[in-house]
């Protein structure tokens, strides 16, 4: 997660896909990998959000019950 962060400081659409697509590698999204995904998108600021991102997030937040 790291990385998504340190190209340049922001997470976009794509960055956090690959993402979700590591945390379901093995079929399932354990509570460590909600934990992380949780903590990476409470760190993007609002002005950073473009419409792929909020997506993407609404994606994710709806599989991991945000």
């Amino acid at each position: 997660s790291i990385q998504c962060f340190s190209n340049d400081g922001r997470l976009d659409a794509q960055e956090l896909k690959a993402l979700l697509e590591i945390a379901e590698r093995d079929g399932v999204i354990d509570d460590n990998e909600v934990r992380v995904l949780k903590k990476i998108i409470a760190q993007v600021r609002p002005e950073e959000i473009d419409q792929p991102l909020r997506d993407k997030i609404a994606k994710i937040e709806k599989k991991i019950g945000a």
